[in-house]
């Protein structure tokens, strides 16, 4: 049975984050973000080369799915409500509302869901990766949530 996780790269090591990645039989990560960067040298191994790299040695896939990501209107919407409630994205805890509805209807609801899923493994875990530690505080929760409405996926926040 496919199984969908999520997982973020905040209060991660590369070691801590591969570990995850193993423990869970995760045969594939995908990328959701928009921006493929992470800023501060403590996260530097979460910069697109580098995590392929990291990734390919550890025998795991890596795709990027950039329309899956939110846009950049999008994401400034929710740094405005961040910054209102002295929140940064590191410590977000969850989405803004108006961010989540529209995240919803401007890009989930325009991707097939259906063919995405049917491109994954059949017998491993697929994880969606984007920064935030807390999947709720992310995109990625809402990817998810939609796949296990639809289709009936397992999902697990590592």
């Amino acid at each position: 049975m496919r199984t969908i996780a999520t997982v973020g790269v905040y209060r991660s090591t590369v070691e801590d984050f591969l570990d995850r990645l193993r423990r869970h039989d995760v045969a594939i990560v995908i990328d959701v973000r928009q921006r493929r960067g992470v800023r501060g040298r403590e996260y530097a191994w979460a910069n697109s080369r580098r995590l392929q790299a990291s990734l390919a040695n550890a025998g795991i896939e890596y795709r990027h799915l950039r329309e899956l990501a939110p846009t950049t209107e999008l994401r400034q919407l929710q740094y405005r409500e961040d910054a209102r409630q002295n929140v940064g994205k590191r410590s977000r805890l969850e989405l803004d509302g108006e961010y989540k509805r529209r995240y919803l209807t401007e890009v989930l609801d325009k991707v097939d869901l259906g063919r995405f899923l049917e491109s994954l493994p059949e017998n491993r875990a697929s994880a969606l990766l984007c920064v935030e530690r807390d999947a709720a505080a992310c995109h990625r929760s809402l990817i998810a949530t939609r796949l296990r409405a639809q289709f009936r996926v397992p999902v697990l926040d590592l």
